[in-house]
């Protein structure tokens, strides 16, 4: 019986022939080197094939597994198969690798477990074969997040989307107070069944997530209801999970399912999760997108604990030089820097946010570093100061003003002693009062002419954003009320010229008009210094206006993935896409 066992096993294995499958890279890329691995732990038994130990290694830092064989002969080999579907079908022979001459063991090379770029949740095992083929189990078969695969529901019951009937039965979807789905079925009978799919890609498809936790109605019983389920897998590095349940009744073969949705546990975290779904783990940024990913960071850093690792990535990756077309249609020269200064500056920011979630002082050296190149670009021989928007020197614009201001008032509130950036953030924010950006109705047009008179172009959002978060910081860093009370008249300006029925709208949101992938994250960046501005004065009506703003997106502009749009007033055409996700972020998070 061993020896049919054995055979069966090699068949299955080797019958059918696949193509090489493409390398899949999330931290590294396959077949790095064992000996890079950050952590080596044995997730399932070894396996003994004819006397030879086939072991399956894997280091949960890195993603990856590995495996190998020992007390074993010249010949023997050893590699790793990896499925896509839930152990239905696999990639083979993954890093074959054979025992030398004169050797007893040998391994393979390290596999990714998952594929978070194209949105796979994949299983690896170890093979060998020993004069016989042999398989471990699977490794990491269930999903973990708060709880695993299987759990029972906890507390809270929230209901994302409508019931579904089928021949008189109801059909529902659940999220506990976690984010782990289960799905219901009542007014049934026995036979009954009802179950869930899970899907990694938005609900196009379910490979390794069809008929989760499948259960039927017992005798004399007219309900039942699924186990629990992730729908994220952190070590996996998989975000962003969709969920339908689905049923059917016992006498038809016909099923129905509800839509698809994504847990919300709170409204944050709920945008939060299905911004990191368009992540890149490798590249470790937003794609294709370069200041509108410092702008995700900023969200992400301010929107709470969880995500440390990942900022750290997007730091360690990023802060090397890229040539033009890889980061941006800019070079970049390293440490965030490019010839657009405004660019530079959010990355600013961003490790500014990063250090007050972290206290991690590399984070603020970096700030500063990139702080020191902006300041270059202070010039008082136009127009009495202002930063230049590019190292060309071509215009002086509102937001590389503003964000030069932020920042630098942010640098002296941050590091103990300073003088220098204390004394700059004054000179910025008083040469930024007179400059003439603010017109009569307290609303932040976008730059200076070459006369250096306000050149009555448009009125962005971010601008006035970033200027009242600027003379905020400052009050901060001198304590004279009199920046508040700009922030305060800069804030109230927007909340009556720049909303429609209370809630803000960019100038591209109007109409059949759409706005571009910069525009996409304005509204985010006011909503942003709007809520540090409650904070500063705890005012209420500042408060209102930021709760305003998320329930309008939550209710009006956010459908069951959590996908929140350009338009927070819901209104058509509407575009989605993880720029519109992270300003949306950021004004959730304000709203508290």
């Amino acid at each position: 019986m061993r020896t049919l066992l054995v055979v069966v096993l090699a068949l299955v294995s080797l019958t059918v022939p696949r193509a090489a499958p493409e390398p899949v890279c999330v931290v590294s890329c396959d077949q790095l080197d064992p000996s890079h691995a950050a952590q080596e732990t044995f997730p399932v038994p070894d396996l003994t094939v004819n006397g030879r130990v086939v072991r399956l290694h894997a280091a949960d830092p890195d993603g990856m597994a590995w495996a190998s064989v020992d007390d074993g002969q010249p010949g023997d080999s050893v590699w790793l198969d990896r499925s896509w579907d839930g152990g239905g079908s696999w990639d083979g022979l993954l890093g074959k690798a054979a025992v030398p001459d004169a050797g007893t063991g040998t391994r393979t090379l390290m596999y990714n477990l998952t594929d978070p770029v194209t949105h796979r949740r994949g299983l690896l095992r170890a093979c060998g074969d020993a004069q016989g083929v042999a398989c471990t189990a699977w490794i990491y078969p269930a999903a973990c997040d708060a709880a695993c695969d299987g759990s029972a529901p906890g507390a809270g019951d929230t209901q994302p989307v409508p019931a579904t009937a089928i021949h008189g039965r109801a059909v529902s979807l659940h999220f506990d107070d976690r984010g782990l789905a289960w799905a219901g079925l009542g007014s049934g009978g026995a036979g009954d069944e009802v179950w869930l799919d899970r899907s990694w890609d938005g609900g196009a498809s379910r490979p390794d997530g069809a008929s989760l936790g499948r259960t039927g109605v017992p005798d004399g019983a007219s309900a039942t209801q699924t186990a629990a389920f992730a729908t994220r897998d952190p070590r996996g590095r998989l975000y962003g999970g969709a969920v339908r349940a689905c049923g059917r009744e016992a006498t038809h073969d016909d099923g129905s399912c509800t839509a698809w949705a994504r847990p919300a546990p709170t409204m944050a975290g709920g945008a939060v999760d299905a911004l990191m779904w368009s992540y890149d783990p490798y590249r470790a940024w937003w794609p294709s997108s370069w200041w509108n990913s410092a702008v995700a960071v900023t969200a992400l850093a301010n929107a709470g604990p969880g995500f440390e690792s990942t900022l750290a990535r997007v730091f360690d990756v990023n802060r090397a030089a890229f040539p033009a077309g890889e980061r941006s249609s800019d070079p970049i020269e390293g440490d965030f820097i490019s010839r657009a200064v405004d660019d530079t500056a959010w990355w600013g920011l961003a490790w500014t946010a990063v250090y007050d979630r972290t206290h991690d002082s590399r984070y603020l050296t970096e700030a500063t570093t990139i702080a020191d190149y902006v300041q270059g670009f202070w010039d008082p021989g136009t127009c009495g100061g202002g930063v230049w928007w590019d190292s060309e020197r071509t215009y002086k614009n509102a937001v590389t003003s503003g964000l030069y201001l932020r920042l630098a008032a942010a640098l002296h509130v941050r590091i103990p002693g300073d003088t220098e950036w204390g004394r700059r953030a004054r000179t910025a924010g008083d040469w930024y009062l007179g400059s003439g950006l603010i017109n009569a109705s307290g609303l932040v047009n976008d730059g200076l002419t070459a006369d250096c008179a306000n050149n009555g172009q448009t009125v962005w959002t971010y601008n006035q954003g970033l200027a009242v978060g600027g003379f905020v910081e400052l009050w901060r860093a001198t304590g004279e009320q009199s920046y508040l009370d700009t922030a305060r008249r800069l804030a109230d300006a927007a909340m009556t010229g720049l909303t429609e029925g209370g809630v803000l709208v960019e100038s591209c949101d109007l109409g059949t008009g759409s706005c571009d992938d910069n525009q996409k994250q304005f509204k985010g960046v006011f909503a942003r210094y709007l809520g540090d501005l409650a904070d500063a004065t705890g005012e209420q009506a500042y408060r209102d206006f930021a709760r305003q703003q998320g329930v309008a997106i939550w209710q009006q502009d956010r459908d069951p993935l959590n996908r929140i749009g350009e338009r927070w007033t819901g209104t058509a055409p509407n575009v989605t896409d993880w720029r519109t996700q992270a300003s949306g972020v950021e004004a959730l998070h304000a709203a508290g």
